[in-house]
């Protein structure tokens, strides 16, 4: 990685995103990858979906060894424009109402509520007259 060292930013990287031409960004810097296309163990498929993004965490995932670490620095064309690069933003599910499993309107639920219990107790003090009044 010698010389000067071009800075690029992510919409320059993501126009060379074809076979022809694939540049990858890895950990802030800028890799010209069409000549290792074909060579790479995990097919050309891998690289060129990693194009037009920060592809660090791809990279960090598979756990690539250090001789191929090593041999990153044959493809490295410059560095990347931080402030080019999308910041990540976490993730925060939408609030969701209550989760009303048998679809019956809450106001029937709550008057149920009330209206059973006073039921029971209804026939409670009716059977206890009839039984009384035989």
């Amino acid at each position: 990685m010698g010389g000067e060292r071009k800075v690029y930013t992510l919409a320059e990287v993501s126009e060379h995103n074809d076979p022809k031409d694939c540049w990858l960004v890895i950990d802030g810097k800028v890799f010209n990858v069409t000549k290792f296309l074909e060579d790479h163990p995990g097919g050309d498929d891998v690289l060129l979906s990693a194009t037009g993004k920060d592809a660090t965490d791809d990279f960090e995932d598979v756990g690539h060894s250090s001789s191929a670490r090593a041999m990153m620095d044959e493809f490295y064309v410059g560095d990347i424009d931080s402030s080019s690069i999308p910041s990540k933003v976490k993730y925060t599910p939408p609030k969701q109402p209550h989760y009303n499993q048998d679809k019956t309107p809450e106001f029937i639920i709550k008057l149920l509520q009330f209206l059973v219990p006073l039921l029971i107790l209804g026939l409670a003090v009716g059977l206890r007259f009839y039984a009384k009044s035989t």
